[in-house]
């Protein structure tokens, strides 16, 4: 039974890219259907928390916003904070479902219940994957993969 949902952000809720102007600020495009996945899993009562190795302001916003449960940035070691967050929760790893989609997603999504990436990961994220989802990221396939596993957690 699932019952915690984690992701990434870069490459996941976004394309991956990381955006620039001339006077230092820097910028994000999120997708909108991704909200409509936290509010799924809010309405299923499952939690969802963001593991993400960037540290801006911008995710923290995304996060209060969408009123995520648990968000954990600058994050060097993914696999080792959703552990203690599951025991925190009494959970264990099994009852969890990690997105994510690059080599600092390796270790959490081999220990993960339900692993998923974006489409546009690279192939050694591919591999060690339960689900590759049709989506890229930043194409709203935070909601596509909790689409997926609220549809296969209630069979």
């Amino acid at each position: 039974m699932l019952k915690l949902v984690l992701t990434d952000i870069d490459g996941v809720w976004t394309d991956g890219g990381m955006y620039y102007d001339q006077t230092g600020n820097e910028w994000k495009k999120f997708h909108t259907y991704d909200s409509a996945g936290v509010l799924f899993c809010h309405q299923a009562n499952i939690p969802v928390g963001i593991i993400t190795g960037e540290e801006t302001e911008i995710v923290k916003r995304r996060a209060e916003k969408l009123k995520i449960n648990y968000l954990f940035q600058g994050a060097k070691d993914k696999l080792g904070i959703a552990t203690n967050l599951c025991k925190e929760l009494g959970i264990s790893l099994s009852e969890v479902a990690y997105i994510g989609d690059d080599i600092n997603d390796i270790e959490l999504l081999k220990n993960a219940g339900i692993s998923a990436c974006p489409n546009s990961a690279p192939e050694c994220v591919k591999q060690v994957v339960q689900i590759i989802l049709k989506k890229d990221g930043g194409e709203g396939v935070f909601r596509e993969f909790v689409e997926y596993i609220l549809s296969e957690n209630i069979k």
